[in-house]
């Protein structure tokens, strides 16, 4: 992490997290009061990504730990909890909705861990099959290198059997954890995409194959294993671009220890193009054949998306028959045209997913 610029939430001045972080980056920092005085030193910035992606301000989650994945009623959702561990990342993704998502983007990072584990300490009690992840407003492992506490998740989460933590990242942070006793309730999960898409979009990311890599180092010590083809992106050869990625990923990755694979084509809301457009001015992925979906956010034209995920999912399936595939954020329509049922036939995708984790996993 290429941090400049560290703010410390008076709060959590003498948080054990803090003083953990402040000797790991070893720079002169500033106390604040809140937040809004860290966003105040972004209100000259003609580019606030830039500055947001190297400026960390440590605080406290004073909201929930553990909440809803924030879906939406127009399209399926997989019931999803977050595990909320801090926001925004230092990788730069043309199509990362970060960008737009917070105002002004900036890396925070909740210390109060203590409270995080009573929650899961909570969630726990519950006893009900839960998926949660920490991938949802940041990367999961993006922190390793300051904080190292993916290795205290996964012993927590190995005690139990009622819950699977999913780590999700476009990194190769995984030294600290190949050791760690998981009992598979830990599932360590990558983005995918084609070598083209890394290249032009995905800045400052792992390659492709560095990830494959970090997944099979990750298999050898018994993890289970999640990948996520999102956001496919539609462009001349991306067919054939896919399919090599796929062949490889099979050719490494042994298909009877991967839980799910997960797929979702390139979306955005509106406002995300000016960003992409403005940061990323060799980009061409804002200028698609895009509609605008009961989201609100553009999408692919729906028999675009359609024709493109049966490909993908017919060159899955070449290798892996039985690994369940479920589309992020899609209708009816979409499922049945390109999978050839709904969720709903099968007691819809929680409860698919929930088979899953507990097959590979031994939740319940």
């Amino acid at each position: 992490m290429k941090i400049t610029d560290l703010y410390i939430d008076k709060d959590v001045l003498a948080f054990p997290e803090t003083k953990v972080i402040c000797e790991r980056l070893n720079l002169p920092f500033q106390v604040v009061d809140s937040s809004e005085d860290v966003y105040a030193t972004f209100s000259n910035e003609d580019f606030p990504v830039e500055k947001g992606k190297k400026t960390l301000f440590l605080t406290r989650n004073k909201g929930k730990f553990v909440r809803p994945c924030p879906g939406t009623d127009y399209y399926t959702c997989c019931d999803y909890m977050i595990l909320h561990i801090g926001t925004f990342c230092t990788m730069d993704c043309s199509y990362c909705i970060l960008q737009s998502y917070f105002h002004p983007p900036l890396l925070q990072l909740y210390v109060n861990h203590k409270d995080m584990y009573e929650s899961l300490d909570h969630l726990f009690l519950q006893k009900k099959l839960t998926r949660i992840g920490t991938g949802e407003f940041t990367d999961s492992l993006i922190w390793e290198d300051i904080l190292p506490f993916a290795e205290k998740l996964i012993k927590k989460f190995s005690t139990q059997t009622h819950a699977v933590l999913e780590l999700k990242s476009k990194t190769v942070n995984i030294d600290n954890i190949l050791s760690v006793q998981h009992n598979r309730k830990t599932i360590l999960s990558w983005s995918l995409n084609t070598e083209r898409i890394f290249k032009s979009e995905e800045k400052k990311t792992a390659g492709i194959q560095a990830r494959l890599a970090a997944a099979a180092k990750c298999q050898e010590k018994g993890f289970p294993l999640a990948f996520h083809f999102d956001p496919l992106v539609i462009y001349p050869g991306c067919e054939d671009e896919y399919k090599k990625v796929i062949k490889r990923l099979f050719t490494i990755i042994s298909a009877e220890n991967i839980v799910w694979i997960s797929m979702g084509s390139f979306r955005f809301m509106p406002g995300l193009k000016s960003i992409i457009e403005q940061r990323f001015s060799e980009s061409k992925i804002v200028y698609g054949e895009f509609v605008k979906g009961m989201d609100g956010k553009m999408r692919y034209f729906k028999p675009l998306r359609i024709r493109f995920y049966k490909k993908i999912i017919s060159y899955i399936r070449e290798f892996a028959p039985e690994v369940t595939i479920y589309f992020c954020m899609e209708d009816d329509e979409v499922w049945s045209k390109s999978m050839g049922f709904i969720p709903s036939d099968f007691g819809g995708l929680p409860r698919i997913l929930d088979e899953s984790a507990s097959r590979h996993c031994g939740v319940f």
